[in-house]
Protein backbone atom coordinates (compact mmCIF):
# COMPACT_ATOMS: atom_id res chain seq x y z
CA UNK A 1 0.00 0.00 0.00
CA UNK A 2 1.71 3.38 -0.79
CA UNK A 3 1.69 6.28 1.96
CA UNK A 4 -1.23 7.77 0.08
CA UNK A 5 -3.15 4.72 0.34
CA UNK A 6 -2.27 4.35 3.37
CA UNK A 7 -3.31 7.34 4.60
CA UNK A 8 -6.27 7.59 3.15
CA UNK A 9 -7.67 4.16 4.49
CA UNK A 10 -6.69 5.72 8.03
CA UNK A 11 -8.76 8.46 7.36
CA UNK A 12 -11.50 5.76 6.76
CA UNK A 13 -10.91 4.23 9.91
CA UNK A 14 -11.10 7.37 11.90
CA UNK A 15 -14.96 7.92 10.50
CA UNK A 16 -15.86 4.49 11.23
CA UNK A 17 -18.68 4.05 14.20
CA UNK A 18 -16.05 1.98 16.64
CA UNK A 19 -13.69 4.20 15.67
CA UNK A 20 -15.49 7.63 16.59
CA UNK A 21 -16.78 5.75 19.61
CA UNK A 22 -13.07 4.37 21.02
CA UNK A 23 -12.16 8.33 20.56
CA UNK A 24 -15.02 10.03 22.23
CA UNK A 25 -15.71 7.51 25.23
CA UNK A 26 -12.95 8.75 27.48
CA UNK A 27 -12.19 5.46 29.93
CA UNK A 28 -11.65 2.95 26.43
CA UNK A 29 -8.11 4.27 25.17
CA UNK A 30 -7.19 4.23 29.20
CA UNK A 31 -8.39 1.02 29.60
CA UNK A 32 -7.13 -0.53 26.31
CA UNK A 33 -3.36 0.90 27.23
CA UNK A 34 -3.67 -0.39 30.74
CA UNK A 35 -4.45 -3.75 29.62
CA UNK A 36 -1.90 -3.78 26.53
CA UNK A 37 0.55 -2.56 28.98
CA UNK A 38 -0.01 -5.34 31.80
CA UNK A 39 -0.51 -8.33 29.30
CA UNK A 40 2.79 -6.51 27.82
CA UNK A 41 4.39 -7.67 31.49
CA UNK A 42 2.78 -10.84 31.54
CA UNK A 43 4.60 -12.17 27.98
CA UNK A 44 7.65 -10.15 28.64
CA UNK A 45 8.11 -11.46 32.22
CA UNK A 46 7.42 -15.04 30.95
CA UNK A 47 9.87 -14.79 28.10
CA UNK A 48 12.71 -13.76 30.52
CA UNK A 49 12.23 -15.98 33.20
CA UNK A 50 12.74 -18.67 30.60
CA UNK A 51 15.86 -16.76 28.77
CA UNK A 52 17.19 -16.26 32.06
CA UNK A 53 17.07 -19.87 33.15
CA UNK A 54 18.36 -21.43 30.06
CA UNK A 55 21.81 -18.49 31.04
CA UNK A 56 21.27 -20.56 34.19
CA UNK A 57 20.88 -17.02 36.22
CA UNK A 58 17.64 -18.04 37.50
CA UNK A 59 15.92 -21.90 39.12
CA UNK A 60 18.78 -23.39 37.99
CA UNK A 61 17.87 -26.39 40.56
CA UNK A 62 14.65 -25.97 38.52
CA UNK A 63 14.78 -28.30 35.07
CA UNK A 64 15.03 -26.15 31.70
CA UNK A 65 11.48 -28.41 30.92
CA UNK A 66 9.77 -28.11 33.83
CA UNK A 67 10.12 -23.51 33.56
CA UNK A 68 9.23 -23.64 29.80
CA UNK A 69 6.39 -25.66 31.11
CA UNK A 70 5.27 -23.39 33.49
CA UNK A 71 6.23 -20.19 31.83
CA UNK A 72 5.41 -20.32 27.75
CA UNK A 73 2.04 -21.14 27.47
CA UNK A 74 1.15 -18.15 29.30
CA UNK A 75 2.40 -16.32 26.27
CA UNK A 76 0.29 -17.89 23.43
CA UNK A 77 -3.39 -16.16 25.16
CA UNK A 78 -1.97 -13.27 26.52
CA UNK A 79 -0.53 -12.66 22.85
CA UNK A 80 -4.18 -13.03 21.87
CA UNK A 81 -4.88 -10.11 23.94
CA UNK A 82 -2.19 -8.17 22.95
CA UNK A 83 -3.35 -8.43 19.66
CA UNK A 84 -7.19 -7.50 20.16
CA UNK A 85 -5.97 -4.61 23.06
CA UNK A 86 -3.30 -3.49 19.97
CA UNK A 87 -5.75 -3.62 17.06
CA UNK A 88 -8.91 -1.67 19.29
CA UNK A 89 -6.06 1.06 19.55
CA UNK A 90 -5.09 1.34 16.22
CA UNK A 91 -9.12 1.12 15.40
CA UNK A 92 -8.98 4.04 17.94
CA UNK A 93 -5.99 5.91 16.62
CA UNK A 94 -4.91 4.90 13.13
CA UNK A 95 -2.88 7.83 12.01
CA UNK A 96 -0.80 7.33 15.64
CA UNK A 97 0.47 3.73 14.42
CA UNK A 98 -0.21 2.90 10.83
CA UNK A 99 1.66 6.09 9.40
CA UNK A 100 4.51 5.60 11.93
CA UNK A 101 7.42 3.82 11.17
CA UNK A 102 8.22 3.05 14.87
CA UNK A 103 5.02 0.93 14.53
CA UNK A 104 6.54 -1.71 12.02
CA UNK A 105 9.42 -1.51 13.66
CA UNK A 106 7.63 -3.19 16.40
CA UNK A 107 5.77 -5.59 14.84
CA UNK A 108 9.13 -6.95 12.86
CA UNK A 109 10.12 -7.35 16.43
CA UNK A 110 7.33 -9.16 17.45
CA UNK A 111 7.75 -11.19 14.81
CA UNK A 112 10.95 -12.47 15.50
CA UNK A 113 10.40 -12.92 19.03
CA UNK A 114 7.28 -15.44 18.22
CA UNK A 115 9.46 -17.12 16.21
CA UNK A 116 12.17 -17.74 18.72
CA UNK A 117 9.53 -18.39 21.34
CA UNK A 118 7.91 -21.44 19.09
CA UNK A 119 11.41 -22.45 18.11
CA UNK A 120 12.52 -22.69 22.01
CA UNK A 121 9.19 -24.10 22.80
CA UNK A 122 9.05 -26.74 20.10
CA UNK A 123 12.79 -27.79 20.98
CA UNK A 124 12.53 -28.22 24.68
CA UNK A 125 8.83 -29.93 24.26
CA UNK A 126 10.69 -32.56 22.12
CA UNK A 127 13.78 -32.67 24.23
CA UNK A 128 13.66 -31.01 27.78
CA UNK A 129 17.51 -31.08 28.12
CA UNK A 130 18.47 -30.22 24.96
CA UNK A 131 19.93 -26.64 25.56
CA UNK A 132 20.98 -28.55 28.82
CA UNK A 133 23.76 -30.99 26.81
CA UNK A 134 26.71 -30.44 25.27
CA UNK A 135 28.83 -27.47 25.56
CA UNK A 136 27.76 -26.04 21.90
CA UNK A 137 24.30 -26.67 22.76
CA UNK A 138 24.42 -24.31 25.92
CA UNK A 139 26.29 -22.04 23.89
CA UNK A 140 23.92 -21.76 21.00
CA UNK A 141 20.65 -21.80 23.97
CA UNK A 142 22.59 -18.92 25.25
CA UNK A 143 22.60 -16.79 22.40
CA UNK A 144 19.09 -17.88 21.43
CA UNK A 145 17.89 -16.65 24.90
CA UNK A 146 20.53 -13.36 24.32
CA UNK A 147 18.25 -12.62 21.11
CA UNK A 148 15.26 -13.34 22.89
CA UNK A 149 15.89 -10.61 25.69
CA UNK A 150 17.38 -7.85 22.96
CA UNK A 151 14.34 -8.43 21.07
CA UNK A 152 11.51 -8.46 23.72
CA UNK A 153 13.74 -5.01 25.26
CA UNK A 154 13.09 -3.89 21.66
CA UNK A 155 9.73 -4.52 21.28
CA UNK A 156 9.13 -2.72 24.58
CA UNK A 157 11.26 0.58 23.79
CA UNK A 158 9.40 0.69 19.61
CA UNK A 159 6.10 0.47 22.18
CA UNK A 160 6.87 3.67 24.23
CA UNK A 161 8.52 5.03 20.54
CA UNK A 162 5.45 5.24 18.95
CA UNK A 163 4.30 7.75 21.28
CA UNK A 164 6.93 10.02 20.73
CA UNK A 165 8.03 9.63 17.43
CA UNK A 166 6.00 11.52 14.67
CA UNK A 167 3.45 9.88 12.41
CA UNK A 168 3.77 9.88 8.61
Amino acid sequence: MTGAGLSEFCNWLAATPLSHTIQTAGWIIPTLQTIHILSVAVVFSSAILVDLRIWRLLERDVPLGEITRRFLPTIWPVLFILLTTGSLLIVGEPRRSLLNSTFYLKMALLAVAIVLTVALQRSISSSPSFWDGNRMRRIAGRFAASASILVWCGILFAGRWIAYTQAG
